[in-house]
């Protein structure tokens, strides 16, 4: 049996991943109910767990494709040839309703939909916003991959930035909720980032993909242990992200299937910065070593400038030269106006 987290192939009599521990119950495509392996119909509902959704609202969620907004299909299947069997720097983000099964248990499958779709909608809206992708729908809750099909550096920071829009957005609903007597509901995120090998791109944008190493595994731990309301990060993302958002070390935690603990983090916030430059001064710049002469002539520069003369002074050297450290430097000297740095 197939694990709808992680894609790890169990064994046919197995109730928990044993890749994620993730549990293997089929989700009933009508109302959501959670049902053991091997059943033909929700004990809850009695709808067919092999019918395809029946409402417009799970017609909706029935493939990437019909979910995804149109300016990122098009991006997706124009990219989607140059991915196959190519190695991915990613960070997955896992998504789920707390406490779904009390939430709506007891509920006719039609009223359960209209609770739990606003949710599913507002997750991917989030996700989209910052052009990552959702390749599952899991019932209650999303799996998404930011920087894979669509390449982006700070996949990291995107992918905080979306889980924290995910709770502002979902805690609004609540509070609209429970105006009209309903329990708000509440979500929790994972986030981890890592490797994975991108195998294929279906028309319909089915991503086959194989995680390298534990990337999917650790993020649907961090989500399946953090608190209702909050956002779980590993170490690895982090290190991502570090400079544009605010964390709460939680320690070293446990993680089933690992032999050692790993450090987590609580996302918080995030840190208002304009440019990538700004965040890596924040964490402190690297020394100048061999760029006295360049130095001296950025100096030379601001006093010609000082002076009423214009200079334009340009950076022009080899990758990985010092260019970025340099042209900071032009920054911090050009204080006069006249000074013009290209």
């Amino acid at each position: 049996m197939v694990c709808a987290r992680c894609q790890h192939d169990n064994r046919a009599a197995a109730r928990f991943c044993s890749s994620c521990g993730a549990a293997l119950n089929v989700a009933c495509p009508a109302c959501g109910q959670a049902n053991p392996p091997g059943g033909r119909f929700c004990d809850a509902c009695g709808s067919s767990l092999a019918a395809p959704p029946s409402t417009t609202s799970n017609t909706r969620f029935s493939s990437p494709q019909a979910y995804t907004p149109q300016h990122l299909v098009e991006k997706i299947l124009t990219s989607r040839s140059a991915l196959d069997g190519e190695r991915k720097q990613v960070t997955v983000l896992f998504a789920d309703l707390k406490g779904s099964m009390q939430l709506l248990a007891d509920r006719d499958p039609e009223e359960a939909r209209t609770l739990l779709d606003p949710v599913l909608e507002r997750m991917m809206e989030a996700v989209h916003y910052y052009e990552g992708t959702v390749n599952q729908v899991m019932g209650d809750g999303i799996m998404a991959l930011f920087g894979a099909p669509l390449a982006h550096e700070d996949h990291a920071v995107r992918a905080c930035y979306a889980a924290l829009r995910v709770q502002e957005s979902v805690s609004r609903y609540g509070d609209e909720t429970q105006r009209s007597g309903t329990i708000p509901p509440q979500i929790r995120v994972g986030l981890n980032s890592g490797e994975v090998v991108v195998r294929s791109i279906g028309s319909d944008l089915r991503m086959d993909y194989t995680a390298v190493g534990q990337t999917t595994h650790l993020a649907a731990r961090m989500e399946q242990i953090a608190k209702a309301g909050s956002v779980l990060i590993t170490d690895a993302t982090l290190k991502l992200a570090e400079g544009y958002v605010h964390v709460k070390p939680l320690g070293a935690v446990p993680v089933r299937g690992l032999d050692t603990t790993i450090d987590a983090y609580e996302l918080v916030g995030a840190v208002p910065r304009r440019t990538r430059f700004q965040a890596t001064a924040s964490r402190g710049l690297t020394r100048f070593v061999g760029r006295d002469t360049e130095l001296e002539a950025l100096g030379q520069a601001r006093k010609r400038a000082a002076a009423g003369h214009g200079e334009v002074v340009a950076l022009v050297g080899e990758p990985g030269g010092g260019q970025v450290a340099l042209s900071l430097g032009v920054h911090s000297l050009a204080s006069n106006p006249r000074l013009a740095c290209a």
